[in-house]
């Protein structure tokens, strides 16, 4: 039908953006009225307890006469009531209020509230939503992984290296420690290991690199002088507009990694680089470093290279390291251990091990009974068939 209409599928797309633009428009207002809503409320109270000396107890009275006023909205709970509080005590000022912290959902400025204390911290996080898009499950991994204390904390040589904006963005770019706990990863692993598990979990990696980093490839092969090289990994940083070279160090840095960076960047510069493209960063990721000497190390280099260290989740701290019982420790210590004559209702002998029977939980015995009621009508069953039930229950999981 629209061959018969010249210029129709054109027209047809333009309403459809301009539709979905004031959807977008919309909702951005609507969030941002309800925020302030809730500040405002949340002043009002403070404002009374502090001045009219309202006790506590006041919220919930309000939350009652509140939720009976209006039924079909949501968010007028006691507890709601007291974070309207708490957010306005953390935001005196209206103008802060109608700035980032308004700009993001009500929920994204209740997870940083629970969790972030500093004023000047909250207001970063709230930007970095705006900025970046986070859902509040990325906005929790986050702040959970003190992700303002690690951005743009990097070792690198770019305010010589590259010209400003670029250098202080690039810098900006560069945390320090890289947060590796998606990984299943022991401190003992390979370089070939810790890069093929980085990409098995590409996406949880993109989500650690930033926003902008997209993948290009792993072990990407260049030819120099007849001879092949590989790149651990190589990605393109949208915003930058230029190549990133990524080197993996399962050891402490040394200076000897800068003059392998220093050539692997000349060589994307020279082999995969293109006029519109700006000059290519090299990132060395290494288990470990010493801050004087990887500062030492980059000085009069006239490439931009950056130094981090990654931490695994199975990192412990020094104190605790060989402290620790091993799991073949655990696994010996358990098999001598009994299992008490009775337990949640279940009758042992005093030489069973824990290996023999499966250990049954309170809600695991009473689940066990409902299922062999429902299977047989009966209603009193022997402990040796409960806990063959248990057995069974505990292998579907």
């Amino acid at each position: 039908m629209s061959s018969d209409l010249v210029g129709y599928d054109d027209f047809l797309r333009e309403l459809k953006t301009r539709i979905s633009s004031a959807q977008l428009r919309a909702a951005i207002a609507l969030n941002k009225e309800l925020v302030l809503l809730y500040w405002q409320i949340g002043r009002d109270i403070l404002q009374r307890q502090q001045q009219q000396g309202w006790g506590a107890k006041v919220i919930n009275r309000l939350a009652v006469d509140l939720q009976k006023a209006f039924p079909d909205m949501k968010g007028f709970s006691p507890r709601n009531l007291k974070y309207m509080r708490a957010f306005a005590e953390a935001y005196p000022e209206e103008q802060i209020v109608q700035q980032p912290v308004a700009q993001i959902p009500w929920g994204h400025n209740v997870r940083i509230l629970d969790a972030v204390k500093d004023p000047t911290e909250r207001l970063w996080y709230a930007q970095q939503t705006i900025q970046n898009g986070w859902s509040r499950n990325v906005l929790v991994h986050q702040i959970e992984s003190q992700l303002y204390h690690r951005q743009g904390k990097a070792i690198t040589n770019f305010d010589s290296t590259l010209a400003k904006p670029q250098s202080e963005l690039a810098q900006q770019v560069m945390k320090d420690p890289y947060s590796f706990d998606f990984l299943n990863l022991g401190e003992e692993v390979l370089e070939r290991d810790l890069e093929r598990a980085l990409i098995a979990h590409i996406r949880d990696f993109l989500l650690e690199l930033g926003v902008g980093f997209a993948f290009v490839g792993s072990q990407y092969p260049l030819e120099v002088g007849g001879e092949d090289f590989y790149i651990d990994l190589l990605f393109y940083h949208l915003n930058l507009r230029c190549y990133i070279v990524i080197d993996l160090k399962i050891e402490e840095f040394k200076p000897e990694f800068s003059g392998k960076m220093n050539f692997y960047i000349n060589a994307v510069d020279d082999l995969l680089r293109h006029l519109d493209d700006r000059p290519t960063i090299g990132m060395i990721l290494c288990k470990s470093k010493n801050k004087v000497i990887a500062e030492y190390s980059l000085r009069n280099m006239n490439k931009p290279i950056g130094v981090s260290v990654y931490q695994l989740k199975n990192t412990l701290p020094e104190q605790l390291q060989g402290k620790l019982p091993t799991i073949e420790q655990l696994e010996t210590e358990l098999k001598t251990v009994s299992v008490p004559d009775k337990f949640n209702g279940i009758s042992f002998t005093s030489s069973s091990k824990i290996k023999d029977y499966p250990i049954p939980t309170r809600e695991e015995v009473e689940k066990a009974k409902e299922r062999l009621q429902k299977r047989t009508n009966r209603m009193n069953f022997s402990e040796s068939e409960i806990i063959e039930e248990v057995a069974k229950m505990q292998k579907e999981i």
